[in-house]
């Protein structure tokens, strides 16, 4: 029963990250960088991506080793949490910063006007002139409308800002998953090697 009620909760929480996402960007409406808030950027990524692609396969394997306690499933929430956030923040970079011959995939985000990790932090630091060049060419496809964003990211130090939060949410994480191995029966090399596999990632 706790796997059908998982499965059902983390399918409903999924769906909620999926219509925020949706309705930052509304089809055949125009662009509002107003809704790229760094709140509803932790929102969307937290139902979106965290709970299904983190939560759901460390609490199924919870569940199935027979640690059913409320306490534990807590617990790995809260680093789970985390470390889905710190893995979409990663994607959002790579998507805009890392060339497709090294992750595989050409990023679409600025074309596709996601609210994404790179417009949400240059949002919060913009001149008024840059927020007009924003709204001008985010979410267009034409190449020298993305590259002007790709500009301003660059004057803004976009690339920079995000490897000092790699790894500031590394340690964090680091910290947190020493901290759960005091209070708690759940094994940390576990949380340790899922963070050691995305850590710096390119792809």
């Amino acid at each position: 029963m706790e796997l059908v009620d998982l499965f059902l909760d983390i399918t409903r929480k999924t769906v909620y990250g999926q219509t925020m996402d949706l309705l930052s960007t509304p089809p055949k409406t125009k662009l509002n960088l107003s809704r790229f808030t760094p709140d509803r950027y932790a929102n969307i990524i937290k139902y979106k991506t965290a709970y299904y692609s983190f939560c759901l396969p460390v609490r199924l394997a919870m569940y199935l080793a027979g640690i059913d306690d409320k306490k534990s499933h807590r617990d790995a929430e809260s680093i789970l949490l985390k470390m889905g956030h710190f893995f979409q923040v990663q994607d959002d970079y790579i998507d805009c910063f890392t060339s497709s011959e090294v992750s595989g995939k050409i990023g679409t985000d600025i074309q596709d006007g996601k609210c994404s990790w790179p417009i949400v932090v240059a949002l919060q630091v913009v001149s008024r002139e840059q927020n007009e060049l924003l709204h001008a060419n985010y979410s267009r496809s034409e190449p020298e409308c993305v590259a002007r964003v790709k500009d301003l990211y660059n004057n803004l130090g976009i690339e920079q800002l995000y490897k000092e939060y790699e790894e500031q949410q590394y340690t964090e994480l680091n910290t947190m998953i020493d901290e759960l191995s005091k209070k708690s029966k759940l094994p940390s090399f576990i949380f340790h090697d899922f963070l050691s596999r995305i850590y710096r990632r390119t792809k």
